[in-house]
């Protein structure tokens, strides 16, 4: 009997329940992702392996960011066992109701429940304490603000994180891409490529795959030295490394990084460094209520009125401006 058959053949009990907490303004693209490829494996599989549900605070229908009305099967209060509660949020995260939310799924925790975040439903888990010493994974836009609130939790960057019992991806696609892993793990390999044909999804990212987030571009197929050199300067905002320093730890010479720039981002490296560290800053400053002068320092400027004068430069505003604009 092959891995399938054996599937098809498990009794109720053996079935998986996955739950989704929707909150207010929750991407519908973000559920989507993640719901569909269970229902696609259900298929491959000729089975009901997999069973979900839908979770609101009240029990009432949700409003997504889009618009639509999404009606729900229970309340956080009255949630059949399930095997993992996936909170799945975006414009929102301060709601109705939030704190009662955060004390259920603490007490899922606590009586050994697993839990998951789509998107900035990671930020949700955070607000709960549920990631402390663990890692995990946010929409690259709320990375900043997030690492931020939460540094107990290492917030990788990557499209998907999978620790223990904690769930979490960076929002869109990439939900795709974590219900694949949760596929591979009960089907195998095999059926997580069927699925992803199904949805012409050309190829499954692991959880070792960097999300892109907004100065960078599509680096793939490029030189690896590039990108490597384009993940140091991610990795070290706060005290930036020096070009010297970049050349050295992707074993190039300053000249060869330089070239390498030029020809792939059409810019030196020291402007490219500018513009991810004034992304980040921008980042902070949209999403968290962090002082202007602590943003600066904690992307590397020292001095309050550079910092200004390169963030005007960049954007056309300055970073009193745009806090004013985004409040």
């Amino acid at each position: 009997m092959n891995q399938m058959d054996a599937i098809s053949n498990l009794s109720d009990d053996e079935h998986r329940h996955l739950a989704f907490l929707v909150v207010d303004q929750f991407s519908m693209l973000c559920l989507a992702a993640a719901m569909d490829p269970l229902r696609s494996a259900n298929r491959m599989a000729a089975s009901k392996y997999y069973r979900w549900s839908l979770v609101s605070l009240d029990g009432n229908p949700v409003t997504a960011s889009n618009g639509m009305e999404l009606a729900v099967n229970y309340s956080i209060d009255n949630i059949p066992k399930c095997d993992i509660l996936f909170v799945c949020a975006g414009m929102r995260v301060d709601v109705p109701g939030k704190n009662h939310m955060l004390a259920k799924l603490r007490e899922r925790v606590r009586k050994g429940g697993a839990v998951g975040g789509l998107s900035v439903g990671t930020h949700i888990l955070g607000q709960a304490g549920l990631l402390n010493g663990y890692d995990c994974t946010i929409h690259w836009e709320n990375r900043a603000s997030f690492q931020e609130s939460y540094p107990d939790a290492n917030c990788t960057g990557h499209v998907f994180e999978v620790d223990r019992n904690r769930y979490t991806s960076a929002g869109g696609t990439t939900s795709i891409d974590l219900m694949l892993h949760i596929v591979s793990e009960d089907f195998g390999a095999h059926v997580a490529n069927e699925v992803a044909n199904q949805f012409q999804h050309e190829r499954i990212r692991t959880n070792m795959d960097r999300q892109r987030v907004g100065p960078e571009r599509d680096l793939s197929g490029k030189s690896e030295k590039l990108q490597k050199a384009v993940e140091l300067m991610a990795e070290h905002l706060e005290e930036p490394l020096s070009a010297l320093e970049i050349a050295r730890r992707v074993s190039l010479s300053l000249r060869q990084v330089e070239r390498l720039f030029l020809r792939h981002l059409s810019c030196t490296p020291g402007r490219y460094y500018m513009s991810v560290r004034l992304e980040r800053a921008r980042e902070l400053l949209r999403h968290t209520n962090a002082p202007i002068l602590d943003v600066a320092l904690s992307t590397g400027f020292t001095s309050h009125s550079y910092f200004a004068q390169s963030y005007r430069n960049h954007f056309g505003c300055s970073p009193s401006e745009e806090r004013r604009a985004n409040a």
